[in-house]
């Protein structure tokens, strides 16, 4: 037991988790900063300041992911080596057209996506109530810019699901 009044073998697996969604985020991080550094073309302004945004926001999680980690008591993970052997992102060529990065992105959240749920699942097993709350406001979030990207990326002439519509 710890001063969290967690058992630390429940905490390790939210550990391990954490430092992952760690290593996606600088991963997804890096990404962001090339597309903004690299975009061209008309969309340029809108998606120059959507890609600030988006890696501001993902800056921000990092060090909140970290601190999170530093407060379950464990040392986060530190190195861009480690980032890069752990993540399920990959680093990509800044040579992309703005709908293949934005294609890229929405990939990547999936995939932040999906790591955020073990995150959660192991943290519902370790009890750990501060984990759930940081990670489930962070899904809520990245749904919304999935969906924005999303949108961004379809023809005015597509429509979303009408089922209830009818």
């Amino acid at each position: 037991m710890n001063y969290l009044n967690m058992q630390d073998e429940k905490l390790l697996p939210v550990v391990v988790e954490l430092n992952t969604l760690l290593a996606d985020y600088h991963i997804y991080y890096q990404k962001l900063r090339n597309f903004h550094w690299n975009i061209l073309g008309e969309n340029f302004f809108d998606l120059h300041n959507k890609f600030e945004e988006l890696y501001i926001d993902a800056r921000s999680k990092i060090d909140e992911i970290a601190e999170r980690i530093l407060t379950l008591r464990y040392h986060p993970m530190s190195k861009f080596s480690d980032y890069l052997e752990i993540s399920s992102l990959e680093e990509v060529s800044p040579l992309k057209s703005d709908r293949e990065m934005v294609a890229e992105l929405i990939s990547d959240h999936k995939l932040l996506l999906n790591q955020m749920r073990v995150v959660i699942n192991k943290a519902e097993l370790a009890s750990d109530e501060g984990t759930i709350d940081l990670i489930g406001g962070y899904i809520r979030a990245l749904e919304k810019s999935s969906w924005m990207l999303d949108s961004w990326s379809k023809k005015t002439s597509e429509h979303l699901n009408s089922v209830i519509l009818d």
